[in-house]
């Protein structure tokens, strides 16, 4: 009597293992399904609010008084010119602009900040700019737990840290070849898959006109 209902007492708790193992793994997966929902319901507002912002002309004034310059969202057309190659994208503004839009929806846009603030210093031709810029570089992307720190690695970094010292505008080569490599290969293709672009490829409802003052 006792031997069947300790059998008994066994089966019931493994049962109810078993159910609490069941039901902690469904409250883990509706977790993960409410996480996904929010992720996704915060990229599209910003995608939204991205093409919303687009869809308007923007006037930029010149150098010269009283010109102004129009630029339109780009023709599906000029947004499928993007995927042929990651140079195509980031060369055109407005492709640069969605593709730091969809690296803000995946949390690393400090890649294409990095990479920016390269560009910005390599153009650089004062040497005091020069050295200020690259302490900036520096303490906002290279440093141990700096705010926008990028992936690379140990030697790089220490690298740079020296290279700083006496600013050079090929002190950050190796890490923007490195951030760039990262980009091409990983953020790209996920960006050229993902709907926020495919949405730029497909909707347009914009009359593209000549510039005009």
């Amino acid at each position: 009597m006792s031997g069947a209902l300790f059998l008994a007492l066994q089966h019931d708790s493994g049962r109810m293992e078993r159910g609490g193992r069941r039901r902690s793994s469904e409250a883990e997966d509706a977790e993960k399904g409410r996480m996904k929902r929010t992720i996704i319901k915060d990229w599209k507002t910003r995608l939204s609010y991205f093409l919303q912002n687009s869809s308007n002309s923007t006037k930029i004034k010149s150098k010269k008084v009283g010109k102004h310059r129009t630029y339109f969202r780009p023709s599906p057309e000029e947004a499928q010119l993007w995927s042929e190659a990651f140079d195509e994208l980031l060369a055109n503004k407005y492709g640069l602009a969605a593709f730091r839009a969809f690296l803000k929806s995946e949390f690393c846009e400090e890649n294409i900040e990095f990479w920016l603030a390269c560009e910005d210093f390599k153009k650089t031709k004062s040497p005091q700019k020069l050295t200020s810029k690259a302490k900036k570089i520096y303490n906002d992307f290279i440093e141990k737990e700096a705010p926008k720190e990028i992936n690379i690695d140990f030697q790089t970094k220490n690298m740079i840290a020296q290279n700083i010292q006496e600013a050079t505008h090929t002190c950050f080569s190796a890490a923007q070849k490195r951030v760039y490599s990262l980009m091409e290969n990983n953020s790209y293709p996920r960006f050229l898959e993902s709907e926020f672009y495919q949405e730029l490829c497909k909707k347009t409802h914009i009359t593209r006109t000549a510039q005009g003052t």
